[in-house]
């Protein structure tokens, strides 16, 4: 109790010493800059952010002069690029860094805002209500998002079941194993799976694998979470190759080299020194590949049968139950308002917190890695 007594009565002390510490800070890198940069680029610097400012409050305000900071931002850009270009650079880069966070924050501040009346009207039975009803279209209606996040689980599961291991063989055969011409053929082929849209991964998937289900295992509906999974698999397929054989490229040549001279084969060498050394971006590309299959949208709305429920099991991937966040988004969205719009936005937050926790996930792999094999060293 002394103690705590004593570090609350140095509070106020320790306050005024990081705040000098920074305001110190803060003038000797006034200092620097002034000293290092000349006027002429300074003047620019100045311009160039009071025409951004100018810029954003218009466009807020919805003025039409909105348009002339825009061409004042322009030309002093233009005149100090011809004139100052590294101190242009520096200013443009910070410039595209500031509008990048400033972007995401507005869109999260956005979803945040306009989920808040699901919120109030629902609380956290939102989020955790499992009774029927689940999700009633009217003013005041009962909006559960619980039934899709169990639904994006799942086929997200399914989904990652299928690529993380198909894609981690491809890259290693892609990588280490396959014949340079194989590689020149199959590396372009790879690649271009990723450009094929969305659409078409679900056109085929309603028609050939929701068809075959449905005949061959007498499934309860033509749409189910497995099919669905499975094809989303297959669409995080090339980029889950991709990032993979880009990271065990990238393991130096001399470290193979001095495991083969040590006596091992090449596929020891592949299994205890490639994989290992480049573990954190294998498990990189997993982790993209099973964000894409968290957030597809267009092959999983044209595959579900749209119908809101939990199976039971709740693994029973073969039910007759299929919706998940993206889908209730995308196939709801464009005829919703009130309360169901709110509620929609809500999914899109759960979704937005669902990816950046595997972003998260995947950084702290990469730390671990780093910390087990040397990092940088």
């Amino acid at each position: 109790m002394t103690q705590l007594l004593g570090r609350t009565r140095e509070l106020p002390t320790r306050l005024r010493a990081f705040v000098t510490r920074r305001v110190e800070a803060t003038r000797q890198w006034a200092h620097n800059y002034r000293s290092r940069t000349q006027d002429g680029a300074i003047v620019m610097h100045v311009l160039v952010f009071a025409s951004l400012l100018a810029t954003f409050l218009l466009f807020l305000a919805g003025s039409a002069w909105t348009v002339v900071p825009v061409l004042a931002f322009l030309v002093v850009m233009g005149v100090g690029w011809y004139r100052y270009q590294a101190e242009a650079a520096k200013a443009l880069t910070f410039l595209t860094t500031v509008v990048t966070v400033s972007i995401l924050s507005l869109i999260v501040a956005f979803l945040l805002i306009r989920s808040e009346p699901i919120v109030a009207h629902m609380g956290l039975d939102v989020l955790t209500r499992i009774e029927q009803p689940l999700w009633t279209s009217n003013q005041n209606g009962v909006y559960s998002l619980t039934p899709m996040m169990v639904g994006t689980a799942v086929t997200t599961v399914i989904a990652t079941l299928v690529a993380a291991p198909v894609g981690i063989a491809g890259a290693v055969f892609v990588s280490e194993i396959a014949p340079r011409r194989v590689r020149e053929v199959v590396k372009p082929g790879i690649e271009l799976m990723a450009g094929i849209p969305s659409i078409t991964y679900g056109f085929i998937g309603l028609t050939i694998l929701n068809q075959y289900f449905y005949a061959e295992f007498r499934t309860p509906t033509i749409g189910t979470y497995f099919a669905a999974g499975l094809m989303i698999g297959i669409m995080a397929l090339p980029t889950v190759v991709t990032v993979a054989e880009d990271a065990l490229n990238a393991v130096p040549e001399s470290i193979k080299s001095g495991a083969l001279a040590m006596g091992s084969t090449p596929w020891q060498t592949t299994k205890s020194v490639t994989i290992p050394a480049g573990l954190s971006g294998v498990s990189a590309g997993v982790l993209l590949g099973v964000g894409r299959a968290m957030g597809e949208t267009m092959a999983a709305t044209v595959m579900l049968t749209h119908t809101k429920g939990f199976p039971s099991p709740v693994f029973d991937v073969f039910s007759n139950y299929g919706e998940t966040l993206t889908t209730v988004i995308a196939f709801e969205g464009g005829n919703a308002s009130g309360l169901h719009m709110s509620a929609l936005f809500a999914g899109g937050v759960v979704l937005f917190v669902m990816v950046m926790l595997l972003s998260v996930g995947s950084q702290y792999v990469e730390w671990r890695m780093h910390q087990k094999l040397g990092g940088e060293r």
